[in-house]
């Protein structure tokens, strides 16, 4: 069996960003809002001082999620306040086609900044905070899941 856990020092965001298609017949509508996603982690993953540790994408129903790990809630806001970068110009593009067509497509996100965090990952592929950050030996932080929290202590706290 093999167990691993993350290890990371310093500060950690965890950012949930999804949407929700309303009306799946209108493809001209949610169409550019899920093709400017995939664009932005490009932009992002391909710029080690943005910020953004890594991501993963996820489906609730039919509702793409995307989790991002970053190691600074002000990294993430400049990327998204950015004139130069990806987001602004998706954002204003979604907000100019949710006014001609209320309701077709929803936006969301939550901001989550970490003051611990704790993981295993048995018998898995390097996956989710693991992979944004770096994957150990259980052996190596603690057998147990409050032994692991007990020093997931981040420099958010």
């Amino acid at each position: 069996m093999n167990r691993t856990t993350h290890r990371h020092e310093g500060e950690l965001v965890v950012f949930l960003i999804g949407m929700t298609i309303n009306r799946w017949w209108r493809i001209d509508q949610w169409l550019p809002t899920a093709l400017a996603m995939p664009r932005m982690l490009r932009e992002l993953a391909a710029d080690p001082e943005s910020g953004m540790l890594g991501f993963r994408l996820t489906l609730e129903g039919a509702k793409p999620t995307v989790i991002q790990y970053w190691d600074s809630v002000e990294k993430l806001y400049a990327y998204a306040s950015d004139r130069e970068a990806l987001h602004r110009p998706a954002w204003s593009a979604f907000n100019r086609r949710a006014l001609k067509a209320p309701g077709v497509v929803g936006v969301w996100h939550e901001t989550f900044h970490v003051e611990r965090a704790e993981s295993v990952y048995v018998d898995t592929p390097e996956m989710g905070l693991a992979a944004a950050t770096e994957s150990v030996p259980v052996a190596r932080r603690g057998d147990g899941a409050r032994e692991r929290l007990a020093v997931g202590r981040t420099a958010a706290s």
